[in-house]
């Protein structure tokens, strides 16, 4: 047999690797409901017959001590082009403990880093592996913190218009007096052809959103994301009932399962998933499927440097957030970051694997 089928045969997972970076904002953050100066990243490795994956999310560093402990041995001496089977067991090792939650972000690091590897042992990128519905993803600037006042929202829409991107994305849901200003500002800003989103991450009770749903029509905002908690399934139902037609609901990052996105069907115009939650690369191909079963738009959650290739794939796939703490945070400690070309992302194709790579040098200097 050649030694590159022998590979192939065997591919044993042999070690399994964590660790946590706690990264500083570069300025205080506020959105609806939490205020926060710093963002953990915790990143994976794994060996399977001489080649590595990576994976990561963003979580607390306890889902370091969960991969590096519980989930290693899970994987340990398992074949690691085995992702279905592999995925079932992790979800089974946390059932006692509760999937949803910093489990669901351990397994969906460690879910990466399987495709990650996977794709290098096969020698192909990610996007080849999995096959693109199309070449580039169009992104939507994303932050527009509640700290920020209406100078800093139009410099930032300034900065995500250089780069292409016609799509922005602020926060509101902590002050309606200031959000109004922040909102009429961000409005006055727009060019031809130039959308607003705004995302009160669960700041209202489904009447006060509708309340807001109905002034953000009035004001030609076109996304009205977490209105209410993405919990209340229910609530989310009852604004996307009562807002103005142009106005679209959006919920789903944090559904860690697939039946927490089975629950959203029917109560949000869009759904979002987040890969580093949602139980990895593997849930979100399942959310992709539940859209398409039901003709509902996808778009990801955060983390653009992972979501590019999935993203391109996603047959029900709309557009990406491109979050201004985790692209300068993955611009920070990895190397192969995909740049944005005229308002879209491209997934990498020149080499195997997702192809990020971690700056180890860089990274220990946020070790958690």
């Amino acid at each position: 047999m050649p030694d590159s089928a022998q590979r192939m045969r065997n591919g044993v997972l042999r070690a399994v690797r964590a660790a946590a970076y706690t990264v500083p904002t570069d300025a205080p953050e506020s959105d609806g409901t939490a205020q926060w100066s710093s963002t953990t990243l915790v990143v994976v490795h794994v060996d399977a017959d001489g080649e590595t994956g990576m994976g990561y999310t963003y979580a607390a560093p306890e889902a370091a001590a969960l991969i590096g402990g519980k989930l290693a041995e899970v994987l340990q001496g398992r074949r690691a082009d085995d992702i279905p089977a592999l995925h079932h067991a992790l979800s089974a090792a946390v059932r006692n403990m509760g999937r949803s939650g910093i489990a669901a972000c351990a397994i969906s690091a460690l879910d990466h880093a399987l495709w990650d590897v996977k794709a290098k042992r096969l020698g192909v990128s990610l996007i080849r592996l999995l096959g693109a519905a199309r070449e580039a993803m169009p992104v939507y600037g994303s932050g527009g913190f509640t700290s920020s006042g209406p100078t800093e929202i139009v410099r930032d829409i300034e900065g995500w218009r250089a780069k292409g991107i016609r799509l922005f994305k602020i926060k509101i849901g902590r002050d309606e007096g200031e959000d109004r200003r922040r909102v009429a500002a961000a409005v006055e800003a727009l060019r031809h052809g130039e959308q607003l989103f705004v995302d009160a991450n669960g700041a209202y009770d489904a009447r006060q959103a509708v309340y807001m749903a109905g002034w953000l029509g009035e004001m030609g905002v076109r996304w009205f994301e977490e209105p209410v908690s993405s919990d209340d399934a229910a609530g989310l139902a009852f604004v996307r009932k009562h807002a103005p037609g142009g106005l679209a609901v959006a919920a789903g990052e944090y559904a860690f399962t697939p039946d927490a996105f089975r629950l959203l069907i029917g109560a949000v115009d869009v759904l979002q998933a987040d890969a580093t939650r949602c139980l990895g690369l593997s849930g979100f191909l399942q959310a992709d499927a539940l859209c398409e079963a039901h003709h509902l738009p996808l778009s990801s959650h955060c983390a653009p440097g992972l979501h590019v290739a999935p993203m391109c794939h996603a047959g029900r796939g709309v557009h990406m957030e491109y979050f201004h703490d985790h692209v300068r945070i993955e611009s920070m400690l990895f190397e192969g970051v995909p740049e944005v070309m005229g308002g879209r992302l491209q997934a990498q194709d020149a080499r195997p694997g997702h192809g990020l790579c971690l700056r180890e040098d860089v990274a220990r200097e946020f070790a958690a």
